[in-house]
């Protein structure tokens, strides 16, 4: 039988999940909303810095991998949605064209 990790070991774990579920499908939304690829956007949505208007962005991330883990990718991305998107839309919605 395994060892149960450590705490932080068990967050990094979920949230290196997570991460991966939050890259696509961010990948899949710029494609949605720009029409092709916008690694900028991409990486806006998925920094740090906005996942850190939610708390600590490694247990962000780790809720994602939580979410995923236990209901799978559409739960998580139906999180995303719920929880994330709103706010990148209003940010975006506020960038200058010429920084977009």
């Amino acid at each position: 039988m395994p060892e149960t990790p450590h705490p932080l070991d068990q967050l990094r774990q979920e949230a290196w999940i997570g991460d991966a579920v939050l890259e696509l499908y961010v990948r899949s939304y710029v494609l949605r909303e720009v029409g092709g690829v916008d690694a900028a956007m991409k990486t806006r949505f998925t920094c740090n810095q906005f996942l850190n208007c939610f708390g600590n962005p490694t247990k962000v991330e780790a809720d994602i991998g939580v979410v995923y883990a236990r209901e799978g990718l559409e739960a998580a991305f139906s999180w995303i949605r719920e929880h994330l998107e709103p706010l990148f839309k209003k940010q975006e919605s506020k960038r200058t064209p010429a920084r977009r």
